[in-house]
């Protein structure tokens, strides 16, 4: 395993404890990242306790077929709409374009990442550096981040969804 993911199953891990602490189901999205981020959640200790799920779309017409989004505003879209969904408290989103060529209007290896804790979003762009296979470990490593900082930053202002 390389140093990125090492590093992304250790956040994972820090993301587990908040969340069960604090009673937060966590749930994803992702098409760059091909499921990479759901690995890591569910790999954590005691997942079954707060990961939701998520949801993996990868070509442009499933991402908007499957999660009903437009191009504007979509890793956000992505993020609100996995939440309600899964029913998770927190969300974590990524869009974009792994590499290695320019698609749906954006340079390669450009990457959006968006976390939704029911009430804010936060959404980032990311450029990236290296082969696809870099650019998502390095996606996976800095969802995982934005998300345990929303959770840090934000844990106690999260309300819990409800049916």
């Amino acid at each position: 395993m390389n140093l990125e993911l090492s590093d992304a199953h250790q956040v994972a891990e820090s993301i587990g404890e908040i969340a069960a602490a604090k009673g937060y189901t966590i749930a994803v999205a992702e098409s760059p990242t091909s499921g990479s981020i759901a690995m890591c959640l569910g790999a954590a200790e005691f997942a079954a306790q707060w990961f939701s799920g998520g949801v993996t779309a990868y070509t442009p017409e499933t991402k908007y077929r499957v999660r009903g989004v437009t191009p504007g505003r979509v890793a956000i879209e992505k993020a609100q709409g996995v939440s309600r969904l899964t029913g998770a408290d927190v969300s974590v989103a990524v869009t974009g374009v792994g590499g290695p060529e320019t698609a749906e209007g954006k340079p390669a290896r450009t990457v959006f990442i968006a976390v939704w804790d029911g009430t804010r979003a936060r959404v980032e762009e990311h450029h990236f550096l290296g082969a696809p296979e870099a650019v998502v470990e390095q996606t996976v490593l800095h969802a995982l981040r934005l998300l345990r900082d929303a959770l840090i930053n934000a844990a106690d202002a999260i309300p819990h969804q409800t049916d």
